[in-house]
């Protein structure tokens, strides 16, 4: 038997929710969600989940061996009664959201529901968010809104107030390090590694699981934070991180369009050796446009950064621990760099260890609000000093 939950990692809780609503009578199904959870826990496979799970006439639950067309086609991005607004920059356009409204307020073509899924709403900007509120208040009657955020606390109240919330939780490590060995192939050691250090991030733990390169880059970044001893350090320790954060975004956007641009000639029946023809070759150079290029690569070293900081907090997560003698119910998190940490536990106090910690999340909020990413790593890493 195959399910549309099979790749929702540890959320038994609203899996079961949401199984029950998918199966109820259309006139009782909410039209408008918010589905919250820490980043990489998986809203977004929870909301594409849930839509597979309504537009499919089993709900999303097939006693073959694999899942109807209708939910083959929503979980791989192809269902034209669903679409999936995705936040290539660093916030989400006014324009993209109007064009989606658009959409929401048209008749689905196959199934009994369109279904739009908003990724990251909390990077809408206020007049983006004005424009959605009234759909959201009042949906079109066959339109369904799943909203996905990061922490409902960023998302406007009056978004909060008008939407069925969904709250996700961080998946355990035995779960996440099954799901990572059975996705992945990867061995035991190597998924329970890779889950451990993801602290329940689940894109992150595929992605240690599958890049050793990414794995090594983490560990380069502790070695450098317990090696660091003054300012110096610090700034080079911080131009390390920028540096090789631009590298990778832009090592990873240029494969997609490079992915694109191989899915349009296939689409067009061309083969790579063939010219573009010129009635399409406005769109096929759209693919890579410069701007557009340039904006992916920000949000995606932005990503990069988000997961640095995730590991420097893990290491003064692992200082408090020692600090209050806690290993036993709570261990270490870098078991790799067990004696560095204790050494650098005895350079501090709890109090000190806390206001680390404090440091850290301004300086997530900083770069979350579009802040200068060297600015913000210098001024964090001497503040750790």
């Amino acid at each position: 038997m195959m399910s549309v939950w099979d790749a929702v990692v540890g959320q038994t809780q609203v899996v079961e929710r949401l199984r029950k609503v998918a199966c109820a009578s259309p006139s009782d199904i909410p039209q408008s969600w918010l589905i919250c959870g820490a980043a990489g826990v998986g809203t977004s496979q929870v909301a594409h989940a849930f839509a597979a799970a309504l537009e499919s006439p089993d709900h999303g639950e097939s006693e073959d061996s694999q899942l109807s067309k209708e939910a083959r086609e929503v979980l791989a991005g192809s269902h034209p009664d669903v679409r999936t607004l995705h936040t290539d920059g660093v916030t989400l356009s006014v324009d993209a959201v109007r064009e989606v409204i658009g959409l929401s307020e048209q008749m689905p073509s196959i199934a009994p529901w369109r279904i739009i899924i908003i990724e990251d709403v909390e990077r809408m900007l206020e007049r983006s968010t004005n424009v959605l509120l009234k759909e959201i208040e009042e949906p079109s009657e066959h339109t369904i809104w799943l909203l996905c955020a990061s922490d409902a606390q960023q998302v406007l109240p009056t978004i909060r107030s008008r939407t069925q919330r969904v709250q996700l939780t961080t998946p355990d490590t035995q779960a996440v390090a099954e799901y990572v060995a059975a996705k992945t192939g990867a061995d035991n050691n190597l998924a329970s590694r890779s889950a451990r250090l993801s602290q329940g991030d689940i894109a992150t733990a595929l992605l240690y699981a599958t890049d050793e390169r990414a794995l090594s880059r983490r560990d380069e970044l502790v070695a450098g934070l317990l090696r660091m001893h003054d300012a110096s350090d610090a700034v080079l320790l911080a131009a390390m991180l920028i540096e090789e954060a631009t590298a990778q975004a832009e090592d990873e956007v240029q494969r997609n369009v490079e992915i694109q641009q191989q899915e349009f000639r296939r689409i067009n029946g061309l083969s790579q050796s063939d010219r573009v023809p010129p009635k399409l070759r406005t769109a096929y150079n759209a693919i890579g446009k410069k701007d557009d290029v340039k904006r992916k690569v920000t949000r995606v070293s932005r990503d990069v950064l988000s997961r640095s900081l995730s590991a420097i907090a893990s290491v003064y997560r692992d200082v408090l621990v020692v600090l209050n003698n806690a290993q036993e119910v709570a261990p270490f998190i870098n078991q790799e760099f067990q004696s560095g940490i204790v050494q650098l536990a005895q350079r501090l106090t709890s109090s000190r260890a806390l206001l680390c910690v404090d440091s850290i999340a301004t300086a997530r909020r900083r770069l979350a609000g579009n802040g200068n990413a060297t600015l913000v790593f210098e001024a964090l890493l001497c503040s750790l000093l």
